[in-house]
């Protein structure tokens, strides 16, 4: 089984690609960036964008019948290492229960500060 996942309490993708594909027990979210999806704009510095990713990878989680305890994997994507202490902290206050993670500095659509993925699994 394969399934597209939408929802409007996440951000429109900025490209030809789905917030998030269901299939079988594993949801693979695409890369969430700091939008606010009510004014489709980036919200402000590297804790703002962080909280806001936060909350546009638990809207998709939720509307695919997933938490946030059922990550398994995340790759984390910073513009800047020198963010990656404030980023590392707010992450952890939503993963506690620490998932696999790959974390890199890269450039990122719309100049956004973080960008992170996750693949959730559920018996």
């Amino acid at each position: 089984m394969k399934k597209i996942i939408y929802t409007k309490n996440a951000p429109e993708p900025v490209g030809p690609y789905s917030q998030a594909i269901l299939a079988s027990n594993f949801l693979y979210c695409s890369g969430q960036i700091g939008i606010n999806p009510k004014t489709n704009e980036l919200v402000g510095d590297i804790e703002q964008q962080t909280k806001q990713v936060i909350k546009n990878i638990e809207s998709v989680l939720i509307e695919a019948g997933f938490d946030s305890k059922d990550v398994i994997k995340t790759n984390c994507y910073l513009s800047d290492m020198a963010d990656f202490s404030v980023f590392n902290e707010i992450y952890a206050q939503f993963f506690t229960h620490k998932p696999a993670r790959s974390c890199v500095q890269a450039k990122l659509p719309k100049n956004a500060l973080v960008e992170v993925e996750v693949v959730a699994y559920r018996e």
